[in-house]
């Protein structure tokens, strides 16, 4: 009887440490997999993200997929959400298309032992829905800072305009709000005067039109703020084939690839980004280092990045946990040859 207790016991410590993983070793790099949902696939900018996790990829040896759907609308990601969880995804990156259409996927994902990381963005009011949001910035300083990049420009004067992305996206929306607090509350933006914030739902072809309505519709317009990179290189590319350049000022979130020519012929003056490469890099070491529990989702810890260097988890101003890549970044003609990506 001695012994049939004993062997109870003994089953029992056994079933304990299987089922909290006690013991364990941390899994290899090469066993981890994780995949990158984008917004939406034929943007060059979640193809420089997807870079950075390529690099961080080639040194670790982690397995990673990359994939999108066509259009970002608030729901097209979750077939995709669902495939990871039923693949048994170690790490879910996402750049949600919405705040709050995918708490319930992310809810089962979590649930199901997936870590949901909401990528380039957060998911203002619902980040109980997610483990950690790795930023390329601090996102509520963008917004101002978009609207000093187009007042030193105008001489902080004029009508101005937005032309952002959806109206779902939580990022963009978060900082046209940021806009919007600067025009009203900053004395030193007082004579600037936001017209309208249009829509060109990050797709090229809808982000030329909004742009021309808006020339057309206001004769007085000054200037332009395109917090995304499809709707500044396409409002770019209006101004410069109208030839208005010397009265309507684009500034905007744009990768140096595609916006060099526009700074090489004047008709953009500067405009702002992070580095999407280097998130993508420092998202990929995050992830790796996440489920091998050498680091949390605590504010305050710290981890070291390869070539990044250490990163600190910091809180965004609701008290949840986020990592920021690097402070924006402003580009000119002084500095535009020293990019690639």
């Amino acid at each position: 009887m001695k012994n049939f207790f004993l062997g109870l016991i003994i089953i029992s410590i056994i079933v304990v440490f299987s089922l909290t993983g006690f013991g364990q070793a941390p899994k290899e790099a090469k066993d981890i997999s994780m995949v990158l949902i984008v917004k939406q696939t034929g943007n060059p900018y979640w193809d420089a993200c997807r870079h950075g996790f390529e690099e961080a990829q080639a040194e670790l040896g982690f397995k990673f997929d990359f994939q999108g759907p066509f259009l970002g609308t608030a729901t097209s990601q979750i077939e995709y959400i669902e495939a990871a969880v039923v693949n048994k995804v170690d790490v879910i990156m996402i750049g949600a298309n919405s705040p709050d259409a995918l708490n319930t996927y992310f809810d089962d994902a979590r649930a199901a032992g997936t870590r949901v990381v909401i990528f380039n963005q957060d998911i203002p009011e619902n980040e109980d829905h997610r483990d950690m949001a790795i930023l390329p910035t601090n996102f509520d300083l963008v917004g101002l800072y978009q609207v000093e990049c187009l007042g030193s420009v105008i001489n902080y004067e004029g009508d101005i305009a937005i032309l952002s992305a959806t109206t779902d996206a939580p990022d963009q929306n978060y900082w046209v709000e940021g806009m919007k607090k600067a025009l009203k509350e900053d004395p030193k933006y007082a004579k600037m005067n936001l017209l309208e914030v249009v829509y060109g739902d990050d797709v090229p072809e809808k982000s030329t039109t909004e742009m021309e309505a808006l020339i057309s519709k206001y004769p007085t317009l000054r200037g332009v703020i395109a917090p995304t990179t499809v709707a500044v290189k396409a409002a770019s590319k209006v101004v410069q084939i109208k030839g208005l350049a010397d009265k309507i000022e684009v500034i905007g979130l744009g990768l140096p690839s595609e916006m060099r020519v526009f700074i090489k012929d004047g008709t953009v003056k500067k405009f702002q980004l992070w580095n999407p490469v280097d998130e993508g890099y420092l998202a990929g070491y995050y992830g790796v280092l996440l489920v091998q529990g050498k680091v949390g989702t605590d504010i305050g810890e710290t981890f070291k990045a390869g070539r990044l260097g250490e990163r600190t988890i910091t809180e965004n101003p609701r008290g949840y946990p986020e990592i920021i890549t690097h402070p924006p970044f402003d580009f000119d003609a002084s500095n535009i040859d020293d990019f690639t990506f």
